[in-house]
């Protein structure tokens, strides 16, 4: 005897393309994120058991209310300016480089050479030096993931990430080992930067080098080129569509080659403008982050070289709120962190709810027809 049997309903959600994206929304979209983050941030405050509203004033506005603070404000958004301006090329031309710490650390190392290894020579050529070798050095330490995804098809995300560990380390063993200052009471740095190896001050009032101007120089000519250049064009129709792009008589892997090696030069000059002007020599380590926080902001500027300026010195911001909040209210460093990620989940949600609606989608599978023993 045979006997009919329903399967069971199933809902799943979906993300499906709009047919056409609010350019107002769009623009407002950064805004939307970090409003929503501060709000959050507020209720995480609140759980910890602090006062929101005295917690987010040492975030976002002691931080602005002295002099000094504001040339740190600029020292920080140094490195996250040049290094996002690099990525949003990789990002724009659809090569996701996640390595750049890895690149920032290996061009302050390149760049440390002449100061640490030929520390008796003294030249006015030192620092230009410096800031070549730096940038060279991070172009080819990019050029590995470059290679490998441009001749072995290998996912760079993974590899360039990876990396990033072996320059960690490789800056460890060196301060640790080779090249520990022999004068430096056995601990783990360099020798310090001759004066010829020191990055200026751009003003008397405070402690803003130039690795700030070469930030905002470089977003301004990244600006030009892809909005007036055939190369931007080029990385902005293959980050679109390969294929159109190969219509076009475009190089996929050429592009590989140009934007990861453009990319890595860029966070190489972070490194060593970060040692030269700020820290004056090497350590254990010598950045917070500055290489994974640059993604969100190159996110939270839309990609745009401008707007990377602008969130640059938001998230500068957030590290020097993050040290302000554990002098005024006692709360651990780590909050920086969890501040800076909300923000990236905001940015990433609201661009994925501009570009996409959600939808409920409902499935019933057919009736099953089961036989039934006596």
């Amino acid at each position: 005897m045979a006997r009919w049997k329903a399967r069971e309903r199933h809902m799943r959600i979906e993300l499906e393309k709009r047919p056409k994206v609010s350019a107002l929304y769009s623009i407002l979209s950064p805004f939307i994120a970090f409003a929503l983050t501060i709000v959050f941030g507020g209720i995480m405050f609140a759980l910890l058991g602090k006062n929101p509203v005295a917690a987010l004033y040492s975030f976002f506005v002691e931080p602005l209310s002295e002099v000094w603070s504001l040339h740190e404000l600029a020292i920080k958004a140094a490195p996250l300016i040049l290094i996002g301006v690099g990525l949003s090329v990789c990002f724009r031309s659809n090569n996701w480089n996640i390595g750049a710490e890895g690149q920032f650390i290996m061009g302050a190392i390149a760049g440390s050479i002449f100061p640490v290894v030929f520390y008796e020579w003294q030249s006015p050529l030192m620092l230009p030096l410096m800031l070549l070798l730096g940038m060279v050095g991070g172009a080819l330490f990019a050029a590995i993931p470059a290679f490998l995804k441009a001749h072995m098809n290998t996912n760079e995300i993974l590899t360039s990430l990876m990396l990033v560990y072996v320059a960690q380390l490789f800056l460890d063993w060196l301060v640790r080992g080779p090249w520990r200052n022999p004068q430096g009471m056995n601990f783990p740095e360099t020798r310090s930067f001759g004066v010829d190896a020191i990055l200026p001050e751009m003003l008397a009032s405070g402690r803003t080098h130039w690795g700030f101007a070469f930030a905002i120089l470089a977003a301004l000519a990244v600006w030009f080129m892809m909005r007036y250049t055939l190369r931007g064009f080029e990385i902005t129709v293959l980050g679109q569509s390969e294929r159109a792009g190969r219509f076009a008589g475009f190089s996929s892997r050429k592009m590989i080659w140009f934007s990861m090696l453009f990319s890595g030069a860029l966070a190489g000059l972070a490194g060593i403008s970060e040692v030269s002007g700020a820290i004056q020599q090497l350590r254990p380590v010598i950045s917070p982050g500055y290489g994974f926080t640059a993604i969100i902001v190159a996110f939270l500027g839309r990609l745009n070289p401008l707007g990377i300026i602008a969130a640059g010195l938001v998230l500068a911001l957030t590290y020097l709120g993050g040290e302000a909040a554990q002098l005024s209210i006692g709360v651990s460093d780590k909050v920086t962190r969890v501040f800076q990620g909300l923000l990236l989940f905001f940015v990433l949600s609201c661009d994925t709810l501009i570009h996409y609606r959600i939808r409920l989608v409902r499935e019933r599978f057919a009736a099953l027809k089961t036989d039934e023993a006596h």
